[in-house]
């Protein structure tokens, strides 16, 4: 399974409709006894949008309240006080010019920011002036960019080199996560994370962490992925192989020899015969051969990026008659030979 796209609206709800439904609720409920509570809407707002305070089980007899921020009733900090019977409504030293009162005492803020990250306390003030407080709360996150890798290595040499990812920007109450090749970050001791998940540590790197890796971002109200960065692992050569496996020729064969090793770059290969150089090919071919081109052929691979050789070497033997020719033709051609020798 691929990584997740950002996450949809949790909270699509229309405020007005909130609002509606709040005074239609207060309106049509008997009086009740209950506890004045505060419920935000959505509880986690993403920057720059808006989110509703309602109050719920506002006391019956309630000439007017006052909103603060923060967790107690401060003159310092009063949002806005507003008069039930005139609907006269009063801003304080912590308005900003972006919250609406309401006369169901609900209180909208929009555009927030995340210094708006906090309590907000209501105060009602009833007929006897006795008064009422509740405190509510919500979280401001950010919108979050699309993020980046950073890498101190991007081509690593198998078994040597160990290589750091750094997942981009440092953003606080932000989860991050990994992703390798369209799938979750597996469970190995060689991947360790750290700095909040930021950094991602692959440690003596093997050929099979190769690949492309991506870092997500979340929090609360939105999600992002980063573009993947291409980790190529340079390995090898493994020791090479000759083929066909076949040792043994007969005189006027052809001797096709090919060798393979695994590598990354490529490797180049040499050719070697009873320890003399030959050529620089994959492929090494001698036609018509003879008993003289018995001997050892050696293959050696080498990587310029890991700078490791590697060899094998193969005993060929060229013995037999020529092919074509059985044994039995062969003596048949030696009698018919003598016999006209007699002859003459």
């Amino acid at each position: 399974m691929g990584p997740p796209s950002a996450p949809p609206c949790r909270m699509c709800v229309p405020w007005k409709e909130v609002l509606l439904t709040a005074s239609l609720l207060t309106f049509w409920n008997p009086p009740t006894t209950a506890q004045l509570t505060i419920e935000s809407r959505p509880f986690n707002v993403a920057e720059g949008k808006e989110v509703l305070l309602l109050a719920r089980n506002l006391p019956q007899n309630t000439l007017g309240f006052n909103w603060y921020k923060g967790e107690r009733v401060d003159a310092k900090r009063l949002i806005v006080a507003y008069v039930i019977g005139t609907n006269q409504t009063t801003p304080g030293p912590a308005h900003s010019g972006r919250e609406t009162v309401y006369s169901n005492a609900s209180l909208l803020i929009q555009n927030v920011t995340q210094n708006d990250t906090g309590s907000y306390t209501i105060q009602a003030i009833k007929e006897d002036l006795v008064t009422e407080e509740a405190t509510g709360r919500f979280r401001v996150y950010p919108e979050l960019p699309k993020p980046s890798i950073t890498s101190n290595n991007s081509n690593p040499v198998e078994d040597k080199d160990a290589v750091d990812f750094t997942c981009e920007p440092d953003i606080h109450s932000t989860t991050y996560l990994w992703w390798v090749n369209g799938q979750s970050l597996p469970v190995s001791p060689r991947l360790q994370l750290s700095n909040g998940n930021r950094t991602l540590t692959v440690l003596s790197v093997k050929r099979n962490d190769a690949g492309a890796y991506k870092c997500e971002i979340q929090n609360p109200v939105s999600a992002n992925l980063s573009d993947p960065v291409i980790l190529n692992v340079l390995y090898g050569p493994d020791v090479p192989t000759i083929s066909p496996s076949n040792s043994n020729y007969r005189p006027g064969e052809n001797l096709n020899l090919f060798c393979h090793a695994a590598s990354n770059p490529t490797a180049q290969y040499s050719w070697f015969v009873n320890g003399t150089f030959q050529q620089s090919t994959q492929e090494l071919f001698i036609p018509n051969i003879t008993v003289n081109n018995s001997g050892s052929y050696m293959c050696q691979a080498h990587n310029s990026a890991t700078g490791l050789n590697r060899t094998t070497v193969m005993m060929i033997t060229v013995s037999g008659s020529a092919p074509g020719l059985s044994a039995v033709a062969t003596v048949g051609i030696m009698i018919g030979v003598l016999a006209r020798v007699a002859l003459i």
